[in-house]
């Protein structure tokens, strides 16, 4: 191919040059142009068509007998886009030309195709953010209502189904106090927690974000957002809060038990706590006395309403949930290992709220730490009870004998009230336990216990101070009742002739009684001795009777 004329503007192929040839026609066209005769050859181009023509002559792209028809069929066929290797691509005009020539005259689009593509593709890049960072996006025209919103839709709603509505209508309550405030936006906002009634009517909380649109004026013509549905992270969080809650609570509640040294305090250290823990009226706390299989009252604090029919329906379950006489009552059982050891149970007056699902899961994890304080408490009274008691007949060691009338006695001096004290020795019980043997024995101390709490009060105190020998204190008791009771007993002891261990060794016993004046200052241990040494003197002279001690000369020994 050679060049014809100035090589700047126009080539020509060495062949003869068709009569309608225009040279400067070509090189003034502002793409590629370029001139087939009617076998194919190029007979001229100029220097914009290199590209063009080598991808046509060497069937990298469209060929010639395309053109040709596309030409054949102007204006028909409008325009043939082509790409060439390199990454060109030309909008081709094919003209017909005399005598079968073909004239291509092209523009070149790559760059606008280029833009195009860029365009098209950053907009999905758009739509594809757009959808990865929210759940939907929104417009709403001048009148505030949606003009636009995602197709998927929002809130279980079609979009079809929002669009024409006002946000107002789905809005609940938002951060700001106002009624979507948001979808309004005057000012960019960011992150605007809004909660929405969905389809299904449940509740969503939406986090919004949005920008105002404005007119050439720069007066508002509506706003557009994004919003992310952010309910469930809030009810995780809002259960992480209630469960951090409980959990500081029952923490207050366990603290306050553990703190009380004294295990009688326990429960109502339990009960007052309990009670504020859960904001109620009144808490109650009860234990299971396992004698009778009933509850017993251990601890009350604040106000409460009537419990039995709270407590007879655990016959039927472990828990409470219902109204008793208008007031809103909470309570289940508590448990040790599985047994039931007691209840714990709170009141709401009337005009208060009832009980939350917070509330039934806090009274349950409180029930767990006061099942563990009454079996502590019962433990303690156990240990308690063997230690101050005696273990063959259940009475009063000598111990926790003389510790609980030394408080009595110091009461009742200070108010100046009588009392009397007895000693009471067996007689001849030594042969019992000889003749019959200790199981024997045993059944005769089992019955002397027995009449002994026979002929006395349950404000008096019984004790079996060791062996053969018990003790009674008559509380409030002057000289004439403790005589009677002196001559009840003696009456009694005749039952025991059964034991005996030989015909002329008779099982009886033998009392001295000593009767302190509330008018005097007399000590409790000269009280003792007195009783004890009247006990004596009737052992001495003979046994099976009873004799009163003289009262102490002149006050205080």
């Amino acid at each position: 191919m050679g060049a014809t004329g100035d090589g700047e503007h126009d080539r020509t192929e060495s062949l003869s040059e068709p009569a309608f040839l225009d040279r400067s026609a070509l090189a003034a066209h502002p793409g590629p142009a370029v001139v087939f005769d009617r076998d194919g050859r190029v007979v001229a181009t100029n220097n914009r068509a290199d590209a063009l023509c080598a991808a046509i002559l060497n069937g990298e792209t469209v060929g010639l007998p395309q053109l040709r028809a596309a030409a054949a069929s102007m204006p028909e066929a409008g325009t043939i886009v082509v790409a060439v290797p390199g990454g060109a691509i030309f909008d081709v005009v094919p003209l017909p030309a005399p005598d079968n020539g073909l004239v291509l005259l092209a523009r070149d689009i790559t760059l606008e195709r280029n833009l195009r593509s860029a365009l098209v593709d950053s907009r999905q890049r758009y739509k594809d953010l757009v959808d990865i960072s929210s759940d939907f996006a929104w417009e709403v025209g001048t009148d505030g209502r949606f003009v636009f919103v995602s197709p998927k839709g929002a809130l279980g709603f079609a979009a079809d189904m929002l669009v024409g509505r006002h946000p107002r209508d789905f809005v609940l309550r938002d951060e700001d106090g106002q009624q979507g405030l948001v979808f309004a936006a005057p000012q960019p906002v960011t992150d605007s927690e809004v909660w929405m009634r969905t389809h299904a009517g449940g509740e969503a909380c939406l986090l919004a974000s949005a920008r105002p649109m404005r007119d050439e004026n720069g007066a508002w013509s509506g706003a557009r957002g994004i919003c992310r549905d952010v309910t469930q992270e809030r009810l995780r969080d809002a259960a992480l809060v209630r469960a951090n809650n409980r959990e500081r609570l029952l923490s207050y509640v366990v603290r306050t038990i553990r703190d009380e040294v004294d295990p009688g305090d326990m429960l109502r250290a339990a009960a007052e706590a309990t009670g504020r823990a859960l904001e109620a009226s009144g808490c109650q706390i009860f234990r299971m006395l396992s004698d009778d299989g009933d509850f017993a009252l251990a601890a009350q604090h604040g106000s409460v309403g009537d419990e039995r029919p709270v407590l007879d329906s655990f016959d039927q379950g472990d828990d409470f949930d219902e109204d008793v006489q208008s007031w809103h009552v909470l309570a289940t059982v508590t448990r040790y290992r599985q047994a039931i050891n007691g209840a714990l149970c709170l009141w709401r007056a009337p005009d208060r709220p009832g009980w939350s699902d917070d509330d039934r899961l806090l009274i349950t994890d409180v029930a767990n730490q006061v099942g563990l304080a009454n079996e502590q408490i019962a433990n303690h009274e156990r240990i308690l009870r063997l230690s101050r008691t005696d273990s063959l007949t259940g009475l009063f060691n000598r111990r926790a004998f003389f510790e609980e009338i030394g408080r009595r006695f110091q009461r009742l001096s200070h108010e100046g009230r009588p009392a009397a004290l007895i000693y009471c020795d067996l007689d001849n019980f030594k042969w019992v336990n000889d003749i019959h043997g200790h199981q024997t024995g045993d059944q005769a101390l089992l019955a002397v216990r027995d009449m002994l709490l026979q002929h006395t009060r349950p404000i008096d105190l019984v004790a079996r101070l060791g062996g053969d020998e018990f003790a009674i204190w008559l509380e409030g008791a002057e000289e004439a009742i403790a005589l009677a009771r002196c001559r009840q007993l003696i009456a009694a002891g005749r039952s025991l002739a059964h034991f005996s261990g030989l015909p002329d060794k008779p099982l009886h016993m033998s009392l001295g009684v000593a009767v302190h004046d509330g008018a005097n200052d007399e000590p409790l241990d000269d009280l003792v001795a007195r009783a004890d040494r009247a006990m004596y003197e009737v052992k001495r002279d003979g046994k099976g009777d009873w004799r009163l001690a003289p009262a102490p000369q002149g006050g205080a020994s």
